[in-house]
């Protein structure tokens, strides 16, 4: 089976993208954690669609359990279309994208700052209309991506989000952790997830579960196994399954499960191990439990596993859309940059 796709290429460059990331924004980083300190926000705003919003909800679990404020997700259609007026002022904003162009973040962002937020933009295109608008941006220098759907950018932006919380807390520990994840995802990368081919190759719909930190790759993972291999896969919090959707479970219904190693993995692991004892066919990366699939993980800082996980996962995805005779780098009906109003 050849795998040398374009989504393969470009997801097997998230280590380099992730490297020159963590050396060239270096000072630009600790100078934006210096100001966010100072600034002291009574709140954090994210805006985006897509990938990048589930970059946005790694922020916010890593903005919530690392600085103790409320962190929310804008709906950009309230500025795009009804043209509210949020009362923004000392908040923090951050709106994440790779191409920078979509009408409706544009929107939000330039709302955000005339409601006297500090806006900050994550963007992969340096010289965006949404890097324009913003107060401050982040690259995310990921590089040139053509294949529909992002990878290398995605996990840039994980990145990106982890250096600046590690530099705003001034959190030593979390800092090397991420130091360190260039590497690390470099081994994720070789890490074969391949025997999960096989329990989804004719498979028409699963659920894929986590939480916390965990809960943006989740989201991540549902979607490419939408675009790439035209599964319907719904992403759900581990705590949230059990009201209502768990319904849906029967004998062989396949499960995708993902824990990084922190307070949440106890509860993943309980709902992975009932899931399994009712006849779901599950799959676990982070866990190894008695009658389900394990996909092989690197143990890492619970910040970082994330990324990794995800990166062992891009490289099943493309295999995985192959083996269903699909082409990752062409869904039907969709194209690189959405401009949605």
């Amino acid at each position: 089976m050849i795998l040398d796709t374009r989504m393969f290429r470009e997801a097997a460059a998230a280590p380099a993208a992730v490297r020159l990331q963590l050396h060239a924004n270096r000072a630009l980083v600790e100078r934006l954690g210096e100001v966010v300190r100072s600034m002291a926000p009574r709140a954090v705003v994210t805006c985006a669609r897509g990938s990048s919003d589930h970059a946005a909800t790694f922020a916010k679990y890593l903005i919530e359990t690392r600085t103790g404020l409320l962190a929310s997700s804008a709906a950009p259609s309230t500025s795009s279309v009804y043209a509210s007026k949020a009362d923004l002022e000392g908040v923090l904003f951050i709106a994440i994208s790779q191409s920078g162009a979509s009408p409706d973040l544009l929107a939000a962002a330039e709302a955000a700052r005339d409601a006297d937020a500090l806006v900050l933009a994550l963007v992969n295109a340096e010289g965006s209309p949404l890097a324009r608008t913003a107060h401050h941006t982040i690259p995310l220098r990921a590089g040139v991506e053509t294949s529909v759907a992002a990878t290398k950018s995605y996990i840039a932006s994980l990145a990106a989000i982890v250096h600046l919380v590690a530099c705003w807390t001034q959190d030593r520990e979390l800092h090397l952790a991420l130091e360190q994840a260039p590497d690390q995802l470099v081994r994720a990368w070789q890490l074969d997830w391949g025997a999960a081919t096989e329990h989804l190759r004719s498979a028409s719909s699963l659920f894929v579960i986590g939480r916390g930190l965990g809960l943006g790759i989740v989201q991540e993972a549902a979607l490419k196994l939408k675009e790439t291999c035209g599964l319907h896969a719904e992403a759900f919090s581990a705590a949230e399954l059990r009201h209502g959707p768990m319904a849906l479970v029967r004998a062989g219904f396949p499960v995708l499960a993902f824990s990084q190693a922190d307070e949440t993995r106890e509860g993943v692991e309980a709902l992975a191990r009932e899931l399994s004892g009712v006849g779901a066919d599950v799959m676990v990366a982070g866990l190894e439990i008695p009658g389900t699939l394990a996909l092989p993980t690197l143990r890492a800082h619970a910040a970082i596993e994330p990324l990794l996980m995800i990166q062992s996962f891009y490289r099943l995805a493309n295999a995985l859309a192959i083996a269903r005779g699909l082409d990752p780098d062409r869904p039907p009906h969709l194209r690189k940059v959405t401009e949605t109003v």
